[in-house]
């Protein structure tokens, strides 16, 4: 097959703050399947995948685990990679942010940056997030958090570098104006315009001085690079590019092809990335596609409910295979797709073991009962001619659908057309009844055309399969006594080799599971996984680290205990009523210091409230948020002013206050029982 030219795609590097569980290892084999398939077409794929390494984060953690940042990371990394090894990902290429090389070229990119006057010191003062590794301003803050993570931001000032967004800001909106493909999906493009680009762009901190784990900016060395640009550039540097001269690798493959990204890092691979590309006069990757979340249940992941799911987890239990499977197949394009243990046992057995695992098996076993197992094909249709016509209809026809489907990143509808072909093999064992046949010796021949017409159809199907499930691919080819078909041929149907004989003892590829021999195993590991968060923060108790940990996993918050009130009767409790609110607007009490007057819409009324809330929100940032409350508080006046109703806040020991809001959006007017 004649090379259709060179493919270059990346993943997001892994961030080494912790183990990465199965929604993180979901791009690493979604990638995988894009790469597979684009080799499979005969393009010439260079895969890059990898660890970011440096960070505020980093050194905190690696400071509670009392060794050095060096230490640490190189114990995440080995474990990334382990876990990428093990879902039998097939990259070209692992880069770590620590790595001498890119460390080297950073620091020649970010004097570049410099010296052209794209770069600037000064100092910053504003809202960190340190997750996140990001700065933000109050407007951009979201019921006081990080938009991006959820978590508390802490005020921060320091002397830093920064590059100037602005001057390219215009550029870049005309490009992704007049380059539809390069975000995807369109909702992620249209989030970042609206979002981020349109309002304006923000000169974005590019160093900081208040740690030091990270790339030194070598002629300002108690500078360090803001990790956002040490870890996007990876995409250049580790395939060679240099401001100085770059290597035969990077002119072969830059621009990229594809960056896959996570929906929620859209904003720094299609507004920063890009930008930093203007501004070193290189080409823009072809596309960017942020992949939506797999969650538990429909719920973020978490050690501390045990509900974590790992890759190594599920390979024990179902095997690589039938991992890959699920998550490819069960990830919508766009959307957020849900993992639970017990929908991965349904999917093994209703689609792997029985669709697939049992077509191979009973084919192969009808072969060696009927003919000893050599398979040939003999032309005859009998009176099953359309029946015939109409397999191979479908199975020479899916090729250029599972193409259709690839050519816009839609993985899980590739994976359902070839299934779809496996479907339709099962019907004609239906149709053409073998069993039946073999009772007639003068059908021996129409037996053995049908048989001949499964396998090869099986064949096909098996080869268009193998990006997706690889070793299960070269399974069932092995028990055919074949080979993977070349792609171009895929939409041929009749060179399976006449008079081949197929093993005599099939494999079993799928067999079914029993969820009460699979969930105590599942519990043991749920189990285990509490037990370690509870080790982790006793461990870490009392560190600042333990702030920081990452975004599936919630720390363990300050206990406070209050004296009891009286109890109340269910009544009592019935006699309150409840109701979702949003604060249309809101403005300080004149005469008091702690009280803020909001107008609160509760469905299609609107209630005046007075609240002691004053340190902790401004009338600003009230504004549009949805709030509980409870609304048939009788009215009383406060300093003066009317109040209709109790906003419901939670208080530390310390007396700051946080308003309870709803954890998904709910309308104003939405009773809460």
């Amino acid at each position: 097959m004649s090379s259709k030219g060179k493919y270059y795609m990346t993943t997001a590097i892994a961030y080494t703050s912790g183990k990465p569980h199965i929604g993180n290892t979901y791009e690493i084999i979604l990638a995988d399947a894009i790469a597979r398939y684009k080799r499979a077409e005969g393009y010439d794929v260079y895969f890059q995948t990898g660890t970011d390494e440096h960070g505020q984060k980093i050194q905190e953690k690696a400071e509670a685990a009392g060794i050095t940042p060096k230490e640490y990371v190189d114990g995440v990394s080995s474990e990334v990679k382990r876990i990428w090894d093990l879902v039998n990902s097939s990259y070209d290429s692992f880069v770590r942010t620590t790595d001498e090389d890119h460390e080297k070229c950073v620091k020649k990119i970010f004097k570049k940056l410099y010296d052209q006057g794209d770069i600037y010191k000064s100092s910053y003062e504003g809202l960190y997030c340190t997750p996140c590794e990001s700065f933000w301003t109050e407007s951009q803050l979201v019921d006081g958090k990080c938009p991006d993570c959820g978590r508390e931001v802490k005020p921060a000032k320091e002397e830093a570098y920064f590059f100037k967004m602005s001057k390219y800001a215009d550029r870049l909106i005309d490009y992704i104006n007049t380059h539809p493909d390069f975000i995807q999906p369109v909702s992620r493009k249209n989030e970042m315009m609206n979002n981020f680009l349109l309002p304006g762009l923000q000169d974005l901190c590019v160093s900081r001085t208040s740690f030091s784990w990270g790339i030194p900016v070598d002629f300002d060395p108690k500078h360090v690079v803001y990790v956002w640009l040490d870890a996007l550039t990876n995409y250049i540097t580790k395939i060679g590019y240099d401001p100085d001269g770059s290597s035969e690798l990077f002119q072969k493959n830059w621009p990229a092809d594809l960056h896959l990204i996570g929906k929620d890092i859209v904003r720094f691979h299609t507004i920063y990335w890009p930008i930093f590309l203007m501004a070193l006069d290189l080409p823009l990757p072809k596309q960017v596609f942020g992949h939506p979340w797999l969650l538990q249940g429909g719920d973020k992941m978490s050690k501390s409910k045990g509900n974590v799911i790992y890759a190594d987890d599920m390979v024990e239990l179902f095997g690589v295979d039938a991992t890959r499977y699920f998550v490819l197949h069960e990830m919508p394009y766009e959307n957020d797709g849900i993992i639970t243990w017990e929908l991965v046992i349904e999917r093994f057995n209703s689609e792997l073991a029985n669709v697939l695992g049992n077509l191979v098996n009973r084919t192969v076993s009808m072969s060696n009962k009927y003919f000893d197992g050599v398979v040939k094909s003999t032309g005859v249709t009998a009176d099953q001619a359309d029946i015939d016509a109409d397999l191979k209809a479908v199975v020479t026809g899916t090729r250029d659908k599972v193409s259709a489907k690839m050519e816009s990143l839609r993985v899980a509808d590739a994976i359902t057309e070839v299934f779809a072909l496996f479907r339709r093999c099962n019907k004609y064992i239906d149709e053409t009844s073998p069993w039946v046949l073999a009772k007639d010796e003068a059908q021996a021949d129409r037996l053995a055309e049908v048989l001949y017409n499964l396998t090869e159809a099986i064949t096909i199907g098996a080869s268009l399969l193998h990006p997706f499930l690889p070793e299960t691919a070269e399974k069932i080819v092995a028990q055919l006594s074949t080979k993977l078909r070349d792609f171009d041929d895929l939409d041929q149907f009749g060179l399976y080799p006449s008079n081949t004989k197929v093993t005599d003892s099939p494999e079993i590829l799928f067999g079914r599971l029993k969820a009460e021999d699979v969930m105590p195993k599942v519990e043991k590991i749920q189990e285990a996984q509490k037990a370690e968060f509870l080790a982790e923060q006793a461990k870490i108790a009392g560190t600042e680290a333990a702030k920081n940990a990452p975004c599936y996993e919630q720390p363990q918050e300050e206990v406070i205990d209050i004296e009891p009130k009286a109890e109340i009767t269910f009544e009592d409790f019935e006699k309150m009523q409840f109701q979702v609110g949003e604060i249309i607007a809101c403005e300080a009490v004149e005469k008091s210091k702690k009280l803020l007057c909001s107008q609160v819409k509760i469905g299609s009324t609107v209630k005046q409230i007075v609240s002691g809330i004053r340190k902790d929100y401004s009338p600003e940032e009230m504004v549009g948020k949805k709030v509980m409350v409870l609304v048939n508080l009788k009215p009383a006046k406060l300093a003066g002013v009317l109040s209709e109703g109790m906003l419901l806040c939670a208080e530390d020991a310390e007396g700051n206050l946080a308003l309870l809001t709803p954890e998904k959006p709910m309308p104003a007017g939405a009773e809460i029982a």
